[in-house]
């Protein structure tokens, strides 16, 4: 039954007949298309919820209307391809005055979920609709700036077009107003003239017109045509033109044109024809030109007062081609000169040194000066420490493992006379250093272990004192521990020619213990009385010169050099010249840390104000003012350039002879980018690493320096592929930023041990493994079976050794190796086996080889891949 009321309908049905279904469930049949024709029915149950109301049993969700708050019904469309069975109709139960109605079986919170998602939606269509809007104002703001930008532009290169128009018309007025105003002369010996072009106009727009166009106007160029002015035509000139320009009576009185010749257009003709009849050679003036070692050939040209080309023509009648910018040798330029009649006198750039160093001294001036001592030994004998109950100052701690790095200097006073002591490392690294301690020093401290004896390093630091010439004094270290045997040192110091007095010799010999301090004053007793015997002096009034200890990059201080003043006194403000680098001397601090006015001989110190870090070994000198200075320094630098360049391209060659060389030698590089502290440092690292080398690998050392990792460093090792090896230093922070966004490896170390071992390992796997083969065992075929699907299968008698599964195989005909490579199969009778012992019968086929014959002998082996160390 059906009721219509306020626009509402209500469909009631009879009640429900006794039914096995579950209470609350209503079940509907869904009809699914598929494709092709196929259909499939499901059974849909609808459950609903209950509601517990006074007087019933089952209730169904009941919504009253109200005329006053209609709502809109809420339609749902059914999915496509699915056809529904009709449902029964709602159900109006009485509750009530007012009846129930239930609305598609839809819950109350159904419908408000689906009243919730339609208002959602139209909020966010409302949202979607006001943010086109924005995007839509955005846009077009961005084309009306983008326009305006446009317009903007053109109007100034209108502008600019109608300045340089301007100008242009301009510059063309004053050229046609002083050609009109400039007397107009025509003389004899004048050419044709050419016509001369209207030069071309840059701007097509006129200045009037150019700002009238307005902003959004289009500017149209047209190219412009040069105006061409018609050519003056030419005539003949007679002898009255050719009288013309001279000034005579008749001429000046009479009603001419007023065209004349200037005073100066007429001295110059006359100039002019008297050069042309005077046709002598003029007089050779003969010049000394002063010839460096290397000169070019406009430099020549000039010394010489000679054109430049015609020292090119000279060349050029050689059968040689060249250029005003190349550069001869002396030979060369000294003959050239000679052709040209001038004399020669030759200097070499290296008299720019000449009396920098060997000034020798009046012997009036001398004065006793205190000794240098270098301490030199093996490693771990002891320098240090002896030095250390010297000074009575802990060095070895502030050494890392306990090995001396760097040279030390230092300064110590016994019975009011002064001595100086070099601290040479003991490291075979360290050899370049202990041979410039030797050559700086009066007197070399070879310290030997008591229980050690004479080892490697002992041995080179004689070799180093004999080459200096520099007497020797023994001291025999750690003679408190109970293995000493000063006896055993003394020994073995024959085999190397070093007699100490106690075996009948000159050498002086003290037995010392660092530790208990037993025999020091001995050993600076012996010292004194060495510097006596050598008589040693200098002359402290004049300008200093010495050698270059040490030198480092400090970050706060800048470069500085530990210097060995060996004559005159160093000041403070003196101009300095240290190997390629100059200074003003800013400072002068001694070995403990104090600033001091002045250095005199024999005095170690480290100097602030250098332009940069001189290598150490490097003599140095004081120059009277900073031009000469800086004109040595330039002069070595370019020699150093020279060298390097020289170097390289030696080293270089052709690029097929380089590319051939790679092949034949296979030659791998390990490339590095070594800094360190100090400069004697670097020169050990990069010493010890050329000793890794191999023919087949080898350590290639971009970059050495002193100071801290920087981020141009890091830039080199990223362009080379390099590996950064930082020793005593670190990274800055930008350095270190680089060296991650790169890539790249950055090493520290402050020990030189693990520095090679670490590189020693790196480079021992760029060796290619070694291939090492080994031998299994032979077997003899002894008949050949062809086999369907499978080829080839040999029947064979294992003779010697053992057979394997997977192993390397070489097939032997008649003692030669026919075939070699690896078995497709191996079995014994049907079974396919790992091995075959000796004695026993097996079958063999090889992996795409069937060539064998009844009485071949198949040998087996085995290759490793073993990896090489350097």
């Amino acid at each position: 039954m059906t009721d219509t009321k306020d626009d509402k309908t209500l469909t009631v049905t009879p009640k429900k007949t006794l039914t096995l279904k579950r209470p609350g469930i209503e079940q509907g049949t869904v009809r699914q298309n598929f494709s092709h024709g196929r259909t499939k029915s499901v059974v849909v149950e609808t459950k609903k919820r209950k509601f517990s109301a006074p007087g019933e049993r089952e209730a169904a969700p009941v919504i009253t209307p109200t005329p006053s708050a209609p709502k809109p019904a809420v339609t749902v469309a059914p999915p496509p391809n699915v056809e529904r069975t009709p449902r029964p109709a709602p159900t109006v139960r009485p509750a009530g005055d007012r009846g129930g109605v239930v609305l598609n079986s839809l819950s109350r919170g159904e419908m408000d979920a689906r009243r919730r998602a339609l208002e959602d939606a139209k909020v966010r269509e409302v949202e979607e609709r006001a943010r086109a809007v924005e995007d839509a104002k955005r846009r077009a703001e961005e084309d009306e700036r983008r326009q305006r930008e446009r317009l903007e532009s053109a109007r100034r290169q209108a502008e600019e077009e109608a300045r340089i128009q301007a100008e242009a018309e301009a510059r063309r007025r004053a050229e046609e107003e002083a050609r009109r105003r400039a007397p107009q002369t025509d003389t004899a010996d004048e050419e044709e003239e050419k016509p001369i072009a209207k030069p071309r106009s840059v701007a097509a727009a006129t200045p009037a017109a150019s700002p009238a166009a307005g902003a959004g106007a289009a500017i149209r160029r047209t190219p412009l045509k040069p105006e061409a002015v018609p050519a003056k035509p030419t005539k003949t000139k007679g002898e009255d033109d050719r009288r013309r320009g001279k000034l005579t009576l008749t001429a000046a009185t009479s009603d001419g044109d007023g065209r004349s010749r200037s005073l100066s257009s007429m001295r110059r003709r006359q100039e002019k024809f008297k050069r042309s009849m005077y046709q002598g050679e003029r007089e050779k003036i003969s010049r000394e030109v002063v010839l460096p070692e290397t000169i070019t050939i406009q430099d020549l040209a000039a010394r010489m007062s000679e054109r430049a080309v015609d020292l090119i023509k000279y060349f050029m009648k050689q059968g040689t081609m060249m250029v005003p910018g190349d550069v001869l040798d002396a030979d060369t330029a000294e003959l050239v000169a000679g052709e040209f009649g001038h004399t020669v006198r030759r200097v070499a750039d290296s008299d720019i040194e000449e009396g920098l160093f060997g000034v020798q001294d009046e012997a009036a001036t001398l004065q006793t000066r205190s000794p240098v001592v270098t301490i030199m030994g093996h490693v771990d004998h002891g320098k240090t420490s002896l030095l250390d109950a010297i000074r009575s100052a802990s060095v070895v701690s502030g050494e890392a493992g306990g090995i001396t790095q760097h040279i030390g200097a230092y300064q110590v006073e016994k019975n009011g006379q002064k001595i100086t002591f070099l601290d040479t490392p003991g490291h075979e690294a360290f050899t370049a250093m202990r041979a410039r301690g030797a050559q700086a020093t009066d007197i070399a401290v070879l310290v030997v272990a008591a229980d050690d004896s004479v080892m490697p390093q002992t041995i080179e630091s004689i070799s180093h004192a004999k080459s200096a010439g520099v007497p020797i004094i023994v001291a025999i270290n750690k003679i408190d521990k109970p293995s000493a045997d000063a006896q055993k040192v003394r020994t073995q110091l024959l085999q190397h020619e070093v007699f100490v007095e106690s075996m009948g010799g000159e050498v002086l010999d003290v037995e010392v213990s660092a530790k208990t301090g037993a025999g020091l004053d001995k050993l600076l007793e012996a010292i004194l009385l060495q510097a006596e015997i050598l008589d040693l002096s200098a002359n402290p009034d004049r300008t200093a010169e010495g050698v270059v200890i040490e030198a480092q990059l400090d970050k706060g201080r800048g470069p500085v050099a530990t210097i060995l003043v060996q004559t005159g006194t160093l000041r403070t403000g003196d101009i300095l010249v240290a190997g390629n680098v100059y200074g003003k001397v800013r400072a002068l601090v001694n070995d403990q840390g104090k600033t001091v006015p002045e250095a005199g001989p024999s005095m170690p110190v480290e100097v602030l104000g250098l332009s940069g870090t001189p290598a150490a070994g490097d003599r140095f000198a004081v120059v009277e003012n900073e031009a000469r200075a800086r004109e040595i320094s330039e002069y070595r630098m370019r020699l150093a350039r020279e060298k390097a360049a020289a170097r390289q391209s030696g080293q270089r060659g052709s690029l097929e002879q380089m590319m051939s060389q790679l092949q034949n030698s296979g030659l791998k590089e390990f490339p590095l980018v070594v800094k360190a502290d100090v400069q004697g440092s670097a020169e050990a690292i990069v010493a010890a690493l050329d000793k890794l080398g191999t023919d087949e690998v080898r350590a290639r050392i971009v970059h050495v320096g002193a100071g801290a990792i920087t981020e141009s460093d890091v830039s080199l090792a990223e362009t080379s592929n390099a590996v950064i090896i930082g020793f005593n230093v670190r990274a800055n922070k930008q350095a270190r930023t680089a060296a991650e966004q790169g890539g790249i490896e950055v090493r520290y170390y402050n020990i030189i041990y693990n520095l090679v071992d670490d590189v020693k390992q790196a480079m021992s796997g760029l060796l290619s493994p070694e291939r090492r083969e080994t031998f299994l065992g032979n077997a003899e075929i002894l008949e050949v079976f062809n086999i369907t699907k499978t080829g080839k299968v040999a029947g064979c008698r294992v003779t010697e050794g053992k057979v394997e599964r997977g192993a390397g195989v070489r097939l032997i005909r008649d003692n030669v190796v026919i075939h070699e490579g690896t078995l497709k199969t191996l079995k014994r009778f049907k079974d396919e086996v790992g091995e075959v012992p000796v004695g026993q019968e097996c079958g063999m086929a090889f992996q795409n080889y069937e060539d064998i014959r009844q009485g071949d002998v198949i040998e087996c082996f085995r290759v490793e891949m073993v990896t090489r160390t350097l």
